[in-house]
């Protein structure tokens, strides 16, 4: 609410009808609404003209339980005080009979009593299974002895007791609430850690953030002035960068806005810094390529490319690199990596990918991206290849079948035939050795082929 609003609020309140001040004549739904927007911007206003002029006026009016809640909330936060209750007098009430009915020691199973209505509808909804619970029942004598041992051992395998049903039911429900507040007090936690950090950015950063989320909610197209908006990532330091990515909350932007949102973010000058970058790639795009289940989209692979191409050591470090490590590289997520090996990295980039797979378990998704960087006769050094070559024989017990790894290592001893020396020889020989593919004498033969 602007100070004009604010002003003409003042004036209805002050201007009085033929009994009341003229605010009070509004519906109940005004009032709220009213509360609700003094509650957001109080602190910019003078605490002495809303003690005096609004709530005053509202508190000598009736107003509905609600209200009157809202009133005393905002009563409470302008004197900074917490000695009054919030709760309503129809809130006081429920709260009373609650604490009586748990306090009732004829309830059953305490929390299982305050479902007994949803327990009687399970019960109709499932007598089928009830009745059939009752024909076994019925194949037992007075004295809960089985008249068939072997159904009796069945039964008692199969079927809880009466006991453990008895638990479960009570125990059920109490296990239902704690998983609701663990989970509830993870996202809280998660919720009041961004807006604790939120309140350290600097005014013009946190008025940005409700226009670029408008812009990444909308499907019209971007203009310069959206380019304008994008530059509160130029004046971020490390800390306030992940501060506002999580208030734009970037991972759920819609993969159809995502090539617009690059774009403009390519149009910056000068460059990102390597920290914003990496945070706006952390954010934006690995949580999306994680989750892959199917081929990217159009629209990912686009952005994916077109933020790899311009920041390609961010890319690496804040994108392929935790991909890599989390070791369940799927065909999705090992397409998306080779196009981005073979069509966007330098070689010295490559270089840094390589020596990155070189420390993560490989998978077969990991095989086609090592497949893909030596494809692009990256030059390795003698160093690097003997670490290749010395994995390669760890590995290899483990793909004795896998095609992919025989293809790759077909490429190894074809293209890299200058690069192995008798000690590589000797790992590569011991490597063939474990080769249960019908390729295995095409690789010995190349192995032969290799001269010392």
């Amino acid at each position: 609410m602007s100070s004009e609003g604010f002003s003409i609020v003042i004036t209805l309140q002050t201007c009085r009808g033929p009994h009341k001040p003229l605010v009070c004549l509004f519906s109940e739904g005004f009032k709220r609404n009213l509360l609700f927007s003094l509650h957001l911007i109080h602190p910019g206003l003078p605490k002495d003209m809303i003690s005096t002029s609004v709530l005053q006026c509202l508190t000598q009016d009736d107003v509905e339980n609600q209200t009157c809640a809202l009133i005393k909330q905002l009563q409470r936060d302008i004197k900074g005080t917490r000695k009054e209750t919030l709760l309503t007098s129809d809130g006081k009430g429920k709260l009373k009979s609650l604490c009586e009915r748990f306090r009732n020691a004829n309830a059953k199973g305490k929390w299982a009593y305050c479902f007994e209505d949803l327990e009687a509808e399970d019960k109709e909804t499932n007598m089928p299974v009830l009745s059939q619970k009752k024909r076994k029942s019925d194949n037992m004598d007075h004295n809960g002895v089985a008249q068939n041992d072997h159904h009796s051992k069945r039964v008692k395998d199969f079927c809880p007791s009466e006991e453990e049903e008895r638990l479960t039911e009570e125990e059920e429900p109490k296990m239902r609430m704690s998983q609701l507040e663990q989970s509830a007090a993870s996202v809280s936690q998660a919720r009041s850690d961004v807006l604790g950090s939120s309140k350290n950015l600097p005014d013009h950063m946190k008025a940005a953030v409700p226009v670029i989320k408008e812009l990444l909610d909308t499907e019209s197209a971007w203009d310069e002035s959206s380019v304008s908006a994008l530059k509160v990532f130029h004046e971020c330091d490390p800390n306030e960068v992940e501060v506002l990515c999580s208030m734009l909350c970037l991972s759920e932007a819609s993969e159809q806005s995502l090539p617009q949102f690059c774009s403009c973010l390519l149009e910056l000058s000068p460059d990102l810094s390597h920290s914003t970058a990496s945070a706006v790639i952390t954010h934006l795009l690995l949580p999306k390529i994680v989750s892959l289940a199917e081929p990217a989209s159009r629209c990912l692979v686009t952005a994916v490319m077109s933020l790899c191409t311009r920041y390609p050591r961010p890319t690496c470090q804040a994108l392929i690199e935790p991909v890599l490590r989390k070791g369940q590289t799927g065909s999705a997520q090992a397409e998306v990596l080779c196009r981005l090996v073979v069509d966007c990295l330098e070689p010295h980039h490559r270089v840094l990918v390589f020596r990155t797979i070189l420390g993560v378990s490989w998978d077969e998704g990991v095989l086609s991206v090592i497949h893909a960087l030596l494809d692009s006769k990256r030059e390795l050094s003698e160093e690097d290849f003997s670490v290749f070559t010395d994995q390669l024989c760890s590995q290899s017990p483990h793909f004795s079948k896998s095609m992919k790894f025989s293809k790759m290592l077909l490429s190894v001893l074809t293209k890299y035939q200058s690069h192995v020396n008798p000690a590589c020889h000797h790992t590569l020989s011991s490597c063939l050795s474990f080769n249960e593919t019908f390729l295995k004498k095409s690789l010995q033969a190349a192995l032969k082929r290799i001269s010392l």
